[in-house]
Formats: C-alpha cells, sequence, structure tokens
C-alpha cells in the first residue's frame, strides 16, 4: 500500500465510521488541512500521524495493528523542528500526548535536558524561552507539556527514565529554580509506576550518551537531533537502543540511592543560593 492508497483507506474507515473530518482531526490533534492531504495522498502520514488518526476514529485493535504495520513499512521518518515550530510546539505537545496515551512501556535516556514528563512550570519556560516563541505561544506550550504529565498516573502503565548527572548540573534556570526542579524528580520516583535512575559521572562506562531517545514499548524509537526528530520502527534499528538504554540502567543509581544523590546536588543548589 503506498501513500495515496493508505491515505484513501484512512478517510474510508473514517467516512464509514461516521465521525467528521473535523472531529478526528480535533481529537488527532491535527489541523483539519493536514487530515484532508493525508486523506487525498498529498502528504505522507507518519506513524504518529497514523496513530493518532486510528485512535479517534476508534477502531478495533485488529484493524488498528494491520493499518499501523502498513504505516510502519517506512521504517524511519524524519521531522525538521522548523516543521514543528510552523505547527506550533503546544500542537506538538499534544500529538506526543496522545501517542503516550496508547503506550504501556515508556522507556527514556536523556543526557542533555530533564525529561519532558518530570519538568516543572518554570523549567518548562526555560527550555522554551530559547527557541524564541511569542508569550501566548509559551504558556500555551507550557499547558500542553503539564496536561501531558497526568499520564504518569495512569494505571497500567510504566515510566522508566535514565538520566545522567551532567542533566542534574546543567545550569539552564538560576539554582533556586533547580532546587524545585530536583525536588519534582525525587517525588515523582516514588510513584509505584515510575522507575528514575541516574547515571552518576564518575561511574565506569563502557558506552557513550550521544542523544536524547524514547522507546514505546518495543515497536518505536524516537530520537532528538539539533535540526530535527527522527522516529524508527524496524525492529532491527529499535533494538539497539533497547540494549543502549539497559546498559545504562545497569549502571545507574536508583531507589533511595538515587535520591540522596539528587538531594545532595540540590542541597549544593541551596547553599550556594544562600550565599549569593
Amino acid at each position: 500500500m503506498n501513500r495515496s492508497s493508505l491515505g484513501s483507506a484512512l478517510r474510508a474507515l473514517r467516512e464509514s465510521s461516521g465521525m467528521e473530518a473535523k472531529a478526528v482531526a480535533r481529537n488527532a490533534a491535527m489541523s483539519r488541512s493536514k487530515l484532508s492531504k493525508i486523506e487525498n495522498g498529498n502528504t505522507s502520514a507518519s506513524v504518529t500521524d497514523v496513530d493518532c488518526i486510528l485512535t479517534a476514529i476508534g477502531v478495533s485493535e485488529e484493524v488498528k495493528a494491520e493499518y499501523m504495520a502498513i504505516a510502519r513499512a517506512e521504517a524511519t521518518e524524519v521531522t525538521a523542528w522548523r516543521l514543528v515550530r510552523r505547527l506550533g510546539y503546544s500542537r506538538k505537545q499534544q500529538q506526543v500526548q496522545a501517542v503516550e496515551a496508547q503506550t504501556n512501556l515508556l522507556r527514556l535516556f536523556q543526557p542533555s535536558l530533564v525529561p519532558g514528563l518530570l519538568q516543572t512550570p518554570e523549567y518548562i519556560r526555560a527550555v522554551f524561552l530559547r527557541k524564541n516563541v511569542t508569550e501566548v505561544q509559551l504558556e500555551r506550550t507550557i499547558s500542553a507539556r503539564l496536561a501531558r504529565q497526568t499520564v504518569l498516573h495512569s494505571e497500567g502503565k510504566t515510566f522508566r527514565f535514565v538520566i545522567t548527572e551532567s542533566v542534574l548540573r546543567w545550569r539552564i534556570v538560576p539554582p533556586l529554580v533547580m532546587v524545585g526542579q530536583l525536588d519534582r524528580i525525587v517525588s515523582v520516583s516514588r510513584l509505584p509506576n515510575v522507575d528514575i535512575r541516574i547515571v552518576p559521572l564518575d561511574a565506569p562506562q563502557v558506552d557513550f550518551p550521544g542523544h536524547s531517545f524514547s522507546i514505546k514499548d518495543d515497536r518505536t524509537v524516537t530520537i532528538e537531533m539539533v535540526h530535527a526528530e527522527t522516529v524508527v520502527t524496524d525492529p532491527r534499528d529499535v533494538a539497539p537502543y533497547i540494549t543502549k538504554f539497559d546498559g545504562f540502567a545497569g549502571v545507574a543509581l536508583s531507589g533511595d540511592d538515587m535520591r540522596t544523590f539528587v538531594e545532595s546536588i540540590r542541597d549544593g543548589f541551596l547553599r550556594e543560593q544562600e550565599t549569593a
């Protein structure tokens, strides 16, 4: 099935469901024009697009599995950040939220920033201020990212984070703001379905951090690069990321040891603030 026939098949599914295009587009967190282009074969539908559209239509798991397999036939997708900016960062957050809602096991490796699901509002603001967005866009994006975080409290879902120590020391926010951010990490780590691990800089390593990535179940890896976001779905490409994640998780601090370590860094920021 090529791009055109996939789009036509998605349109047929929507029409047979009786749903209007604007309703599907809204629930799939995309514009009406984008859905139209996908249905007419004028633009390629990413794996995420197909997932969101099928979820919005409400097809059976069997039908969804069939169409997702077709979408994954194109194993690698690259979306430039400039296109995400044009779409709107808040809309992107809504799309990610829709995918995370369909994910049972989310594994995220982050050597650069605190993961979005763990960020405080102040930290989120600092991240997106660097993307030169307007105040209105910024507030929408902060709200959308905070809305994503509610998934952490969902039953039947497991979240595993591996974060390098450098992330906890990276000064993109003032010390007092970082104190609140580190407290947030410690707090979330106590949720029964959340496992947060920290890789100390002095831990012996046999691998290199590289870049951040997230693994959704065992089927999709999303990789963040400087210019674009890449999604891979071929099992042969997914497997090395699972191995890399497990390798770093194996040398990382967890549980009370992790919390004690994070709190020691937090206390360092507090002392710095007191002597400023």
